[in-house]
């Protein structure tokens, strides 16, 4: 927490200068968000924005990384207060991102829709907060596959040699002793999570398709379990 006056007048500054930004992106979408526009609605000179913003693109970082951990906050509200079972975690983890993507589409859509064009997000400020919802759904995997609730296939895949030291790297890094069939289905649970949400968020199904898409996303969200390892 800022600690002296000149601290926390310059931390409510870049405050007051995501919220407009956050309200720029709902209105005019990210690829026209603008310092200037910025500055009049907080009512200083666009000099002034400066000495706390350098560019859209570190703008465009703040609104990302504010983004990224608005949805973290968000679930881990949500599994705070979930029933004790990994399984049942899981669901409420998707159903909260597509809550808060349909709460918040504009967020939503910066951190996971259309790219804005000349902008690449650093990775050394966004990935920390990018890869929270990840770390938490990686952590239910293994949480229900040391309780016994995901099943091997019969089969297992082939993981090659570039793969498997892949895997190895993300094993090591998160310390998550899971088998390389669990963390091939655990990407690809994650990746159709998002997908689906985004298509129902951005209408890829088309108008009048399915009528009820929350009952949509409940039946997807069981093919992706069963896919996971998951019986009933």
């Amino acid at each position: 927490m800022p600690t002296t006056p000149r601290a926390r007048a310059r931390a409510q500054t870049m405050n007051d200068i995501v919220r407009i930004g956050r309200e720029h992106l709902a209105t005019q979408g990210a690829a026209s968000l603008s310092l200037r526009a910025v500055a009049r609605d907080l009512g200083v000179v666009s000099s002034a924005v400066y000495r706390y913003v350098s560019s859209r693109d570190e703008l465009l970082t703040l609104l990302v990384v504010d983004g990224y951990n608005a949805l973290g906050d968000e679930v881990d509200a949500a599994l705070a207060t979930a029933p004790d079972d990994p399984i049942e975690q899981l669901r409420v983890l998707c159903r909260t991102v597509r809550r808060w993507a349909q709460a918040e589409p504009a967020r939503y859509g910066l951190l996971y829709g259309t790219p804005v064009p000349g902008y690449d997000a650093p990775a050394d400020e966004t990935t920390t907060a990018g890869i929270r919802v990840i770390v938490a759904m990686q952590g239910l995997f293994a949480r229900a596959y040391a309780a016994g609730q995901l099943t091997a296939p019969s089969s297992e895949p082939h993981v090659t040699g570039t793969l498997a030291a892949d895997f190895a790297r993300i094993r090591e890094e998160f310390q998550l002793e899971l088998p390389d069939w669990l963390y091939a289905r655990g990407v690809t649970f994650w990746v159709s999570v998002f997908g689906a949400v985004s298509a129902d968020l951005f209408d890829v199904y088309g108008p009048g398709t399915f009528n009820d898409r929350d009952e949509l996303f409940e039946h997807q969200l069981d093919g992706l379990l069963e896919m996971l390892g998951y019986r009933r």
